[in-house]
């Protein structure tokens, strides 16, 4: 966990929502100079902030509107925080909590040096990260409608189709045995969503693909992870974005630890008391990695070998996410020192 620790003359916190947003500016003496209720608009806050222009910092509770906050700040020169919502216990275990209250609480977070820091994505690849993760969203959603298709044909006692569906020519293909015209409209539905879905993926795969071409340093990155086995385009632009700057993170246990890929442990006067937190960090390259380990295992002997030997030791969960954990843990150093995988430091590392 990260504070922001930075001594200012005053400190603005708010509370954000999508339409309206709550202000509160403190004094470095901890006086309430502003405390109001304003449009989620950048003129009335430029102008409510205008008198303490001079030595501000705003801080806001990471929620899914900040972004436009975060780019007005950059462009206006006026420091930026954003607060880690899971960490912020201040704000949320309080026994009244309303917008005027958290504002005056984020505002004082700042001030005492004691608000956890979230990560201020940059704005220029902020677009991209967001379409792979939409890209993931309707992967998910297909997933699901071609699961309730095995289904239905498994609830009359058909059986399920055996081809892939994602391609027209085998949804054109699939005979539909139902005698019930309400459920051969129902599966017909189903596949012409598939179809709909499959092709909005293949545009957004394209165009994913095409990234390595928009810059040199990109191409650059994307093809050293392509270089890991189980690691092809989607996932490798995937990782790179979701890391942006693998500089962020000091060490390797840090970019582990952001991963979901170790298991959080609390302790006290020298006891286990138990676990937690297993939901602060990235889920998306946790999924990323997961899956490269998928992919690592069908295409590479060796990491099969490798897996069979940790097997013997581990349950399969256990022993996937080791595997998971040695393959972020070489992205990690391939990402920092812009070298190619090499298979036999990756098996030393894995012995």
């Amino acid at each position: 966990m990260r504070f922001y620790k930075n001594q200012h003359k005053y400190y603005c916190g708010i509370d954000l929502h999508a339409k309206t947003m709550y202000v509160c500016i403190l004094g470095s003496d901890g006086t309430i100079l502003k405390h109001k209720n304003i449009a989620c608009r950048p003129e009335p806050l430029l102008q409510l902030i205008a008198p303490y222009r001079e030595d501000l910092a705003i801080a806001v509770e990471c929620m899914f509107c900040w972004y436009w906050l975060a780019d007005l700040c950059a462009r206006e020169k006026i420091t930026f925080v954003l607060g880690h919502a899971l960490y912020m216990k201040a704000i949320h275990g309080g026994k009244a909590k309303n917008d005027k209250i958290d504002s005056e609480k984020i505002a004082m977070l700042l001030r005492g040096g004691m608000m956890p820091q979230a990560y201020v994505y940059p704005q220029e690849m902020r677009g991209a990260r967001d379409l792979m993760r939409r890209r993931l969203y309707l992967v998910r959603k297909r997933g699901e409608l071609l699961a309730h298709i095995q289904m239905t044909y498994h609830q009359y006692n058909f059986p399920a189709p055996t081809s892939e569906l994602i391609y027209e020519t085998n949804r054109n293909k699939l005979s539909i045995p139902f005698s019930d015209p309400a459920v051969v409209k129902m599966v017909e539905s189903d596949l012409e969503l598939v179809g709909h879905l499959t092709r909005s993926i293949n545009r957004l795969v394209a165009y994913i693909e095409s990234l390595k071409f928009e810059k040199q340093d990109v191409g650059f990155l994307l093809a050293l992870l392509r270089s890991v086995p189980g690691i092809g385009y989607v996932l490798s632009a995937t990782i790179l974005y979701e890391i942006e700057d693998i500089a962020r993170f000091p060490t390797v246990q840090d970019f582990i630890s952001y991963c979901r890929l170790v298991k959080p442990k609390k302790t006290s006067a020298g006891k286990v008391t138990g676990g937690g937190g297993s939901k602060i960090g990235n889920h998306h390259l946790k999924w990323a990695f997961c899956e490269a380990v998928m992919l690592h295992l069908r295409d590479d002997a060796r990491g099969k070998a490798y897996m069979d030997k940790l097997m013997k030791k581990h349950a399969k969960g256990k022993a996937m996410a080791i595997m998971a954990a040695k393959i972020a843990r070489t992205v990690y150093f391939i990402l920092q020192r812009r070298q190619t995988f090499n298979e036999e430091k990756f098996f030393a590392m894995a012995a």
